[in-house]
């Protein structure tokens, strides 16, 4: 394995020390091998903590190197009340995390690597040709609407855990329930979080990336325009009923003298929720605009005649 190219195909050993592990399992034996994404549906779909050290080990070489990486990540996602000890969850001395930072995790998962949604979201399959059945952890993925995942938990110590994701109209929501005393009641309060958002939130879009704000005049170039886009995608979340008291304020230029990059900050758009700042995109140009000079306008002459005659 060359490290940062992992493959779903590649096949993943399993050690002795994997097959040692208590708790939820696929009893994987030492002779065999998964494939990534068996060994990722295992953990995703019944928390599997064979499987989890069987990667952990195949990653960094050794669980004990692979917890090292963990903990850097979460001191890198402000996870500042984590503290991982082994990489399966396991009750251990020293292991702790909190709900907040359970849930900047989660959202580092399902923005960056939405993929994993394909096992979350998986209610039954099997693994072994069938012979090994998975059933979901996490009753929402067959119960509630929008459910995209995402994760399951449960020792004697810390009871029934779960981070729970949803996704309705374009707003996805994460509820994270740790320490309830019952599986049933850890879905139910779960469910109770994400029925709150949903109820009284919603995502509003405020703008599309590429869209033209207005046309720029170019003084002394060889185009006397240039559409003036946003540059970037933008939205936020607000509580129902609010869209109607969100307020655009365009600041681009009339005009500009040339020559104009493209990607050339030309404005900004602001957006304003009673009369309080909530979003401001930059407005750029799309294209380039030359200087109006003698030997590029003959070029562009040309480049006009020659299109008008294929045509």
């Amino acid at each position: 394995m060359i490290l940062g190219k992992l493959s779903y195909t590649d096949k993943i050993p399993c050690s002795a020390n994997a097959t040692s592990m208590g708790g939820s399992q696929i009893w994987l034996d030492p002779r065999e091998e998964l494939t990534v994404d068996e060994m990722l549906k295992a953990i995703c779909v019944v928390s599997a903590n064979d499987c989890t050290v069987a990667m952990a080990e195949y990653l960094a070489g050794s669980q004990e190197a692979f917890v090292q990486k963990m903990n850097a990540r979460a001191k890198e996602l402000g996870m500042n009340d984590t503290c991982f000890k082994n990489c399966h969850g396991i009750d251990e001395d020293g292991h702790v995390t909190s709900s907040y930072d359970i849930s900047l995790m989660s959202r580092e998962l399902l923005n960056n690597h939405p993929n994993i949604t394909k096992y979350t979201t998986i209610w039954m399959d099997s693994l072994r040709d069938g012979k090994s059945s998975l059933v979901n952890t996490n009753k929402l993925i067959r119960n509630y609407k929008g459910a995209t995942g995402l994760k399951t938990g449960s020792t004697s110590i810390a009871l029934y855990n779960l981070s729970a994701s949803a996704t309705r109209d374009d707003l996805s929501l994460i509820a994270v329930i740790m320490k309830a005393p019952s599986t049933k009641v850890r879905f139910a309060e779960a469910q109770k979080l994400l029925d709150y958002g949903f109820n009284n939130f919603e995502y509003k879009k405020l703008a599309n990336k590429g869209d033209i704000v207005k046309q720029v005049n170019i003084y002394k170039g060889v185009e006397q325009t240039v559409n003036a886009i946003l540059e970037t995608d933008s939205g936020i979340l607000i509580e129902k009923g609010q869209d109607k008291n969100i307020e655009q304020q365009i600041e681009v230029l009339d005009a500009l003298s040339s020559p104009i990059e493209q990607g050339q900050i030309l404005g900004t758009v602001t957006y304003r929720l009673n009369n309080e700042e909530i979003g401001k995109i930059n407005v750029i140009a799309q294209n380039e605009v030359s200087k109006n000079t003698v030997f590029n306008m003959i070029e562009y002459v040309y480049s006009k005649w020659f299109s008008l005659f294929r045509s």
